[in-house]
């Protein structure tokens, strides 16, 4: 009796000692599988890290190899960043500038069109004017009278006639015009008369 309760005893301990064993290595694994992945994540966070510095040194230097230099790249990335920054201020102002112009230059067109405007007015008053100045007064130029064909003398009669036949054309009577108004003033000048037409003897 006493061999048997020996034997279960010794039966027992083995299977504790069996199952201490196996929760102790359990617990290793797991450890070591957490470590294992946090690893992992770290390598890929590090890989995808890597991957954004290559793709910033190829935009910062296009055509030439990627730097591996993290510190060179983010120096590059800087100064890149600061010379856009001056650039785009100077266009900000470039801009302004054109603004203004742009403005002025519809001020002064605005002043041209009306300049065109009141010349065109001008040019057609002018014209009114030289067309006022250039016709003849209404007045000025009478409309020939009425009269008899006998009553009117002739002028000329032919030869060995006398002047009051009958056969003699008749020559249209006007009433007395001052054709003299119509003729240059050189004509006009009598001064001369007596040096280019001298008197008959």
């Amino acid at each position: 009796m006493g061999f048997l309760w020996i034997g279960v005893e010794e039966s027992y301990g083995g299977v504790c000692c069996l199952d201490q064993t196996s929760s102790r290595k359990r617990a290793r694994d797991e450890s070591c599988t957490g470590s294992k992945s946090k690893a992992c994540r770290e390598k890929m966070r590090r890989d995808r890290l890597n991957d954004r510095f290559l793709e910033l040194s190829s935009i910062l230097d296009p055509g030439r190899p990627p730097k591996s230099d993290k510190a060179s790249i983010l120096s590059d990335a800087a100064r890149v960043v600061a010379q856009l920054r001056n650039e785009a201020k100077q266009l900000k102002e470039s801009n302004e500038k054109f603004q203004e112009t742009i403005k002025d230059l519809k001020v002064e067109k605005n002043e041209l069109r009306d300049e065109k405007t009141r010349l065109k007015a001008e040019k057609e008053r002018l014209e009114q004017m030289v067309k006022a100045v250039s016709a003849p007064p209404t007045g000025f130029v009478p409309h020939p009278m009425a009269f008899h064909p006998a009553a009117a003398a002739p002028i000329f009669a032919p030869h060995g006639q006398a002047p009051g036949n009958k056969a003699a054309a008749p020559v249209a009577a006007y009433p007395g015009v001052a054709m003299w108004q119509w003729l240059p003033p050189a004509v006009l000048d009598t001064t001369q008369d007596a040096k280019l037409w001298p008197p008959n003897a």
